[in-house]
């Protein structure tokens, strides 16, 4: 069984190359169930209403969010609609949406888990501390793990694959929307990756406009961010799971640019 995870969808151009060529990657490596990140699918912050619908006619089976869950308010109100969004567990309750959800595929009950960073990251409850009561519970439940683990710092990160070996089927990062070299099986056999990168513009400054970021680094005035123009790249990986033990048997990353879109 193969599993198709993609990092963070940036603004239209990130929306546009995964209409044109999703399908395309799903018949490449043979895919199965898809999850993509798409905290960043509207403007470059945040998620509509209306592109979340638009996103999900797509063959999309779960949809994972991050920190700006929340930028546009209209989600905050209809996130309840939608079965395959995620949003970060670790929110402080009472809270709209759900933090993890389960899905069937070729037999198999697959759980995803979105959690968010404590590190450089909005307050939030502690992501190990939330996660803890759950194991038992989700582990007894599904038959594969998937956890995003939407945060910053690498080592908040790391420590988050090696808290979760064995336990997950797959741990990867998203947020920093650069693609980390890392990818590998731990000790215990959890699929882990730092950071899966982005889905949206190859020549900017993680999705924005390089000259706009360039003038307010060299002279620290705000300027209005603009999502960049030009190629298009789409990072993820690819997890193969074996049908027998349920365990993966590989990771592999996903790097694809498209010059146009």
């Amino acid at each position: 069984m193969n599993i198709l995870i993609l990092g963070d969808v940036f603004g239209r151009p990130g929306r546009k190359v995964l209409k044109t060529h999703l399908q395309d990657l799903i018949n490449e490596y043979e895919i199965d169930f898809t999850i993509v990140n798409g905290e960043n699918a509207s403007g470059g912050n945040g998620l509509t209403t209306k592109n979340a619908r638009e996103l999900l006619t797509l063959p999309i089976d779960v949809m994972t969010m991050g920190n700006h869950v929340w930028q546009h308010k209209d989600l905050l109100e209809s996130i309840d609609q939608f079965e395959q969004i995620v949003r970060p567990l670790n929110y402080p309750e009472p809270c709209p949406g759900k933090g993890f959800g389960f899905y069937q595929c070729n037999g198999k009950k697959i759980a995803v888990i979105n959690v968010s960073g404590q590190i450089y990251m909005p307050s939030m409850n502690c992501p190990f501390n939330t996660l803890k009561p759950l194991i038992k519970v989700i582990g007894e439940e599904a038959d594969l793990i998937f956890v995003d683990f939407h945060a910053e710092a690498t080592s908040e990160k790391i420590a988050m694959g090696y808290f979760l070996d064995g336990w997950a089927t797959a741990v990867f990062g998203t947020h920093t929307h650069v693609q980390t070299a890392d990818e590998r099986l731990l000790e215990k056999q959890t699929a882990y990756i730092t950071d899966l990168g982005m889905t949206g513009p190859l020549d900017g400054v993680i999705g924005v406009d390089k000259e706009i970021i360039l003038e307010t680094m060299i002279n620290k005035r705000p300027k209005r961010f603009e999502t960049a123009n030009g190629a298009v790249q789409v990072n993820g990986i690819v997890v193969c799971v074996d049908n027998e033990t349920n365990q993966p048997k590989s990771i592999r990353r996903v790097y694809k640019v498209y010059e146009t879109v």
